[in-house]
Protein backbone atom coordinates (compact mmCIF):
# COMPACT_ATOMS: atom_id res chain seq x y z
CA UNK A 1 0.00 0.00 0.00
CA UNK A 2 2.99 2.12 0.74
CA UNK A 3 3.77 2.01 -2.60
CA UNK A 4 0.25 2.40 -4.11
CA UNK A 5 -0.36 5.99 -1.91
CA UNK A 6 3.22 7.23 -3.03
CA UNK A 7 1.92 6.50 -7.05
CA UNK A 8 -1.09 8.03 -6.21
CA UNK A 9 0.88 11.24 -4.81
CA UNK A 10 2.88 11.77 -7.78
CA UNK A 11 -0.11 10.86 -10.15
CA UNK A 12 -2.41 14.00 -8.53
CA UNK A 13 0.81 16.08 -8.81
CA UNK A 14 0.77 16.31 -12.28
CA UNK A 15 4.80 16.17 -12.57
CA UNK A 16 7.52 14.84 -10.69
CA UNK A 17 10.53 16.65 -9.14
CA UNK A 18 12.53 16.14 -5.15
CA UNK A 19 10.19 18.48 -3.79
CA UNK A 20 7.43 16.23 -4.78
CA UNK A 21 8.82 13.20 -4.12
CA UNK A 22 10.35 14.07 -0.73
CA UNK A 23 7.07 15.21 0.32
CA UNK A 24 5.11 12.03 -1.47
CA UNK A 25 7.65 9.97 0.60
CA UNK A 26 7.04 11.33 4.28
CA UNK A 27 3.07 11.46 3.34
CA UNK A 28 2.85 7.73 1.81
CA UNK A 29 4.33 7.25 5.17
CA UNK A 30 2.05 8.51 7.52
CA UNK A 31 -1.14 7.45 5.80
CA UNK A 32 0.66 3.92 5.61
CA UNK A 33 1.40 4.48 9.39
CA UNK A 34 -2.46 5.59 9.46
CA UNK A 35 -3.62 2.75 7.90
CA UNK A 36 -1.47 -0.07 9.82
CA UNK A 37 -3.06 1.60 13.22
CA UNK A 38 -6.70 1.89 12.12
CA UNK A 39 -7.63 0.05 8.85
CA UNK A 40 -6.38 -3.29 10.57
CA UNK A 41 -3.21 -3.49 7.95
CA UNK A 42 0.33 -4.43 8.53
CA UNK A 43 3.46 -4.37 6.71
CA UNK A 44 3.22 -8.56 6.92
CA UNK A 45 0.39 -8.02 4.94
CA UNK A 46 1.87 -5.41 2.82
CA UNK A 47 4.84 -8.76 2.39
CA UNK A 48 2.15 -10.96 1.41
CA UNK A 49 0.71 -8.76 -0.89
CA UNK A 50 3.82 -8.46 -2.62
CA UNK A 51 4.92 -11.96 -2.66
CA UNK A 52 1.23 -13.30 -4.06
CA UNK A 53 1.60 -10.04 -6.59
CA UNK A 54 1.24 -12.44 -9.86
CA UNK A 55 -1.67 -14.92 -8.31
CA UNK A 56 -3.67 -11.69 -7.63
CA UNK A 57 -2.93 -10.66 -11.16
CA UNK A 58 -3.94 -13.97 -12.41
CA UNK A 59 -7.42 -13.54 -10.57
CA UNK A 60 -7.68 -10.14 -11.57
CA UNK A 61 -7.54 -11.13 -15.82
CA UNK A 62 -9.47 -14.29 -14.73
CA UNK A 63 -11.81 -12.24 -13.41
CA UNK A 64 -12.55 -10.27 -16.42
CA UNK A 65 -12.95 -12.99 -18.68
CA UNK A 66 -15.55 -14.30 -16.89
CA UNK A 67 -16.91 -11.00 -16.83
CA UNK A 68 -17.08 -10.70 -20.19
CA UNK A 69 -18.24 -14.81 -20.45
CA UNK A 70 -21.26 -13.56 -18.37
CA UNK A 71 -22.01 -10.55 -20.09
CA UNK A 72 -22.45 -12.94 -23.34
CA UNK A 73 -24.46 -14.98 -21.69
CA UNK A 74 -26.48 -12.54 -20.78
CA UNK A 75 -26.71 -10.97 -23.71
CA UNK A 76 -27.83 -14.45 -25.38
CA UNK A 77 -30.91 -14.82 -22.60
CA UNK A 78 -31.76 -11.32 -23.22
CA UNK A 79 -31.97 -11.82 -27.89
CA UNK A 80 -33.31 -15.31 -27.79
CA UNK A 81 -36.67 -14.01 -25.73
CA UNK A 82 -36.40 -17.53 -24.01
CA UNK A 83 -40.27 -18.31 -23.23
CA UNK A 84 -39.50 -18.61 -19.47
CA UNK A 85 -36.34 -17.35 -17.52
CA UNK A 86 -35.71 -19.79 -14.42
CA UNK A 87 -33.76 -17.62 -11.44
CA UNK A 88 -32.28 -20.67 -9.20
CA UNK A 89 -30.52 -19.92 -5.78
CA UNK A 90 -28.08 -22.35 -5.28
CA UNK A 91 -26.29 -23.13 -1.66
CA UNK A 92 -22.59 -24.45 -1.35
CA UNK A 93 -19.62 -24.37 0.59
CA UNK A 94 -15.59 -23.80 0.01
CA UNK A 95 -12.53 -24.85 1.36
CA UNK A 96 -11.49 -21.15 2.52
CA UNK A 97 -11.12 -20.76 5.98
CA UNK A 98 -9.45 -16.56 5.46
CA UNK A 99 -12.22 -14.35 5.53
CA UNK A 100 -10.81 -12.32 3.48
CA UNK A 101 -10.75 -14.74 0.65
CA UNK A 102 -14.25 -15.68 1.51
CA UNK A 103 -15.26 -12.05 1.01
CA UNK A 104 -13.34 -11.74 -2.16
CA UNK A 105 -15.06 -14.48 -3.72
CA UNK A 106 -18.50 -13.86 -2.76
CA UNK A 107 -17.42 -9.92 -4.42
CA UNK A 108 -16.68 -11.70 -7.83
CA UNK A 109 -19.65 -14.01 -7.49
CA UNK A 110 -21.41 -10.67 -7.39
CA UNK A 111 -19.40 -8.96 -9.91
CA UNK A 112 -20.51 -11.70 -12.67
CA UNK A 113 -23.37 -10.64 -14.68
CA UNK A 114 -26.37 -13.20 -13.56
CA UNK A 115 -25.08 -14.48 -10.39
CA UNK A 116 -25.88 -12.60 -7.02
CA UNK A 117 -24.28 -13.93 -3.71
CA UNK A 118 -26.96 -13.39 -1.12
CA UNK A 119 -25.77 -14.51 1.51
CA UNK A 120 -21.94 -15.66 3.31
CA UNK A 121 -21.99 -17.88 6.61
CA UNK A 122 -18.37 -18.96 7.41
CA UNK A 123 -17.80 -20.72 3.87
CA UNK A 124 -21.53 -21.42 3.14
CA UNK A 125 -22.90 -19.17 0.22
CA UNK A 126 -25.67 -18.85 -1.17
CA UNK A 127 -26.00 -17.70 -4.71
CA UNK A 128 -29.13 -16.21 -6.65
CA UNK A 129 -28.88 -17.32 -10.45
CA UNK A 130 -30.62 -15.39 -12.88
CA UNK A 131 -31.25 -18.57 -14.82
CA UNK A 132 -30.10 -22.57 -14.51
CA UNK A 133 -27.52 -22.33 -17.04
CA UNK A 134 -25.23 -19.54 -14.77
CA UNK A 135 -25.26 -22.41 -12.06
CA UNK A 136 -22.84 -24.75 -14.10
CA UNK A 137 -19.34 -25.11 -11.75
CA UNK A 138 -20.56 -21.88 -9.52
CA UNK A 139 -19.35 -24.48 -6.53
CA UNK A 140 -16.17 -25.68 -8.18
CA UNK A 141 -14.88 -22.81 -10.39
CA UNK A 142 -10.87 -21.86 -10.74
CA UNK A 143 -11.88 -18.80 -8.41
CA UNK A 144 -11.26 -20.86 -5.19
CA UNK A 145 -8.05 -22.62 -6.58
CA UNK A 146 -6.71 -19.46 -6.74
CA UNK A 147 -7.81 -17.88 -3.92
CA UNK A 148 -6.36 -20.96 -1.96
CA UNK A 149 -2.94 -20.63 -3.45
CA UNK A 150 -2.93 -17.06 -2.02
CA UNK A 151 -4.18 -18.25 1.58
CA UNK A 152 -1.36 -20.39 1.39
CA UNK A 153 1.34 -18.29 0.71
Amino acid sequence: MYLVYFLLWVIFNGRFNLEIAIFGIIISAVIFLFSCKFADYSVEKEKKLYKNIFRVIKYIFMLIGEVIKSNFKVMRLILTQKEEVEPVLVTFESKLNNPTEQAMLANTITLTPGTITVSLEKNQYTVHCLDEEFVEGIDDNAFIEVLKDIERN
